[in-house]
């Protein structure tokens, strides 16, 4: 029989994919502790509310910003409370820090907490010391543990090799990670390498190519493998984030929840 804890953080899991298809779009909105606000106080709440209405699977904050939303706005989207910050005024932008824990993310009514680690930065020892000490709270109270891992830092040349990019997803895979979100490999069809090694779902940074729609970004990310997207700068500065998130949100669970067959897509073919 599972334990307590284990039983929990699979209905978390369960949860964190809003169609039970195990495929995910989260909208990170914690973005104003490292660059600044993004939205007046009203225009947040209403930013996610667009989110929410469009589809999302869940959205990304730190806990004070978690305090102040409406709790309706999250009647049908997951809450993932960010445990790392930095910001773009530090002496090293890539050093993270923890700066909330587990035991808040719980009083918060969150579904799943996240960490951020650059692989290659000048403070890696420190931040993987903090992923572990994250995911052996989750492993506890049965939280689901989302990693943002990215190759970056100096010693970091090609944060796209396929190579590195398996590396990290294994990275937080083996310290216990249960969602990992990274970079999109280069050349596009390496990225069904890093996929095929990692043991846990990946989901893509939705930043891509800014040649690129965010939307056949998404496409080429279903096509090779992922298991879905965390896309914010290209959500909340679109000229319709609501609009923004539905079509994204067709692209990674089907429309009406019905997950699109890679083999109809637009990158059928393309590979």
């Amino acid at each position: 029989m599972p334990s307590t804890s284990s039983s929990g953080k699979s209905l978390r899991l369960a949860r964190l994919s809003g169609h039970g298809d195990e495929r995910y779009l989260f909208v990170p909105l914690d973005h104003s502790v490292s660059d600044g606000p993004i939205a007046t106080v009203s225009g947040f709440q209403e930013l996610v509310r667009d989110v929410v209405d469009g589809g999302a699977d869940g959205i990304v904050v730190h806990k004070g910003r978690a305090r102040a939303l409406a709790p309706e706005l999250l009647a049908d989207s997951s809450l993932l409370i960010h445990l790392s910050a930095s910001t773009a005024h530090g002496p090293d932008v890539n050093a993270k820090v923890l700066v909330g824990d587990v035991d808040e993310a719980i009083s918060l009514g969150a579904d799943a907490v996240s960490v951020h680690v650059n692989i290659g930065s000048d403070t890696e020892a420190d931040q993987l010391t903090d992923l572990g000490t994250v995911a052996a709270a989750c492993d506890r109270w049965g939280m689901p543990l989302l990693a943002m891992i990215y190759p970056r830092g100096p010693r970091v040349t090609d944060p796209a090799d396929p190579a590195l990019v398996a590396h990290v997803v294994n990275i937080a895979a083996d310290l216990g990670v249960d969602i990992v979100k990274t970079v999109f490999a280069s050349p596009v069809e390496r990225m069904a390498e890093v996929v095929e090694s990692s043991p846990i779902p990946i989901i893509v940074a939705g930043g891509g190519d800014a040649s690129q729609s965010v939307q056949d970004f998404a496409v080429s990310a279903l096509a090779v493998g992922c298991s879905g997207l965390a896309v914010g700068r290209r959500v909340f500065n679109s000229a319709s984030p609501r609009t923004t998130v539905q079509e994204l949100a067709e692209i990674v669970h089907g429309p009406q929840g019905s997950p699109v067959p890679i083999q109809n897509s637009r990158m059928a073919g393309a590979l």
